[in-house]
């Protein structure tokens, strides 16, 4: 457990945090005027290894060995020259801290992005300390700036991951689909007061970095997934991005709980430790894992079944059930993979030189408009 202080003064900014892994969806920007929850559990942080928020530079402006010592292989609208190791945790767990005045309040109509760097301060000695961003269509989070802080352990060592075996026993998946409000929207009685039912934010950014290391690994060449949920995720975008005809190679679900994969199974879908950010491997080695957040590979390998009627026998007449949830509306609209996640794993994946991957990248509008993303 740490808390983390003021460089400036020493004050206290946040309760005890404990670490996990960055999500995939920690930048993601989702739909328009959406209202997004909170990125983070209460009680976590997570860093981001890479440098973030202003100032920005036009990739015009930046040699490519520059780029690639960066670990971007590919060219993009614009790079960070931000610090490196924000910290990012529920605005909740954030204490001590003021708001910085109107000239530090860049967002849009709805609220606040750090567009304009921090804006909150130390309530102590006024140093500029994090951005609160809670503007429509970005998830809800205070990210501390990683040179204007300090952390601390508390309470002495901190717990130990859990084991893949504690995590199967303990951990929740992801659902498919969610209710999706717009900013403003209200919970009465448990709904929002306007909201659709979508595909998961978190499973589009999710699928968006996948698709990017599936692409990597087809080397070019046909893939299969196998059929239900997994290839209403990915295997539309596959088709589409890769040539067609035989020979195709299979990608299918590995990990804690589910038989070992045959041996001419090149590729694994496979979880990543939600505290750690380390992804699952089998015994035996294979060319290629691609990694999932562990919440939407758990509902993937282990969907959790609807019973709309009862395992055995029949209801009493006049008996209603409540040991079950309706099953969530279907969404409307195909699946598609979050672009700016996918476009953001691409370009950092060195098989991207390829020019069969650097025509997808630079074709990424026309597949979005083709509705892939």
């Amino acid at each position: 457990m740490f808390v983390f202080v003021c460089a400036g003064c020493g004050a206290r900014l946040t309760i005890p945090l404990s670490q996990v892994a960055l999500p995939v969806h920690a930048h993601q920007k989702y739909g328009n005027g959406v209202q997004l929850p909170v990125l983070m559990e209460s009680g976590t942080f997570a860093v981001d290894p890479e440098p973030w928020g202003p100032p920005w530079r036009r990739w015009e402006e930046i040699h490519p060995d520059e780029a690639a010592a960066r670990g971007v292989h590919a060219p993009v609208y614009a790079l960070s020259d931000g610090e490196r190791g924000a910290i990012v945790i529920a605005p909740g767990d954030a204490s001590g801290t003021v708001l910085i005045p109107e000239e530090r309040a860049g967002g849009y109509c709805c609220g606040l992005d750090g567009s304009d760097g921090p804006n909150a301060a130390c309530g102590e000695c006024a140093l500029p300390v994090a951005s609160r961003i809670d503007d429509c269509s970005l998830w809800q989070a205070m990210w501390l700036a990683p040179n204007a802080v300090r952390r601390l352990p508390v309470d002495g060592a901190g717990a130990l991951p859990l084991s893949w075996s504690e995590l199967m026993a303990e951990g929740e998946g992801t659902p498919p689909f969610e209710p999706i409000a717009t900013w403003g929207s209200r919970m009465t009685a448990g709904l929002w007061s306007n909201y659709w039912w979508s595909w998961s934010p978190q499973w589009e950014a999710a699928a968006g970095r996948a698709l990017a290391h599936l692409l990597a690994a087809s080397e070019g060449v046909p893939v299969v997934v196998p059929d239900g949920l997994v290839g209403e995720v990915f295997q539309r975008a596959l088709d589409a991005l890769l040539p067609a005809g035989p020979p195709a190679l299979c990608a299918v679900l590995a990990g804690p709980g589910l038989p070992a994969p045959s041996e001419d199974i090149s590729i694994l879908l496979v979880p990543a430790h939600p505290q750690t950010g380390k992804t699952w491997a089998p015994a035996e080695p294979t060319p290629y894992l691609v990694p999932l957040p562990f919440g939407v590979w758990l509902w993937l390998a282990f969907p959790k079944p609807v019973l709309p009627v009862p395992a055995s026998g029949a209801l009493p007449v006049g008996a209603l059930r409540d040991d079950f949830d309706p099953p969530a509306p279907r969404p409307r609209h195909l699946f598609r993979a979050d672009l700016e996640v996918f476009r953001r794993t691409l370009v950092r994946l060195p098989t991207v030189r390829s020019p069969w991957l650097r025509e997808i990248l630079e074709n990424l509008t026309h597949h979005m408009r083709s509705g892939l993303f």
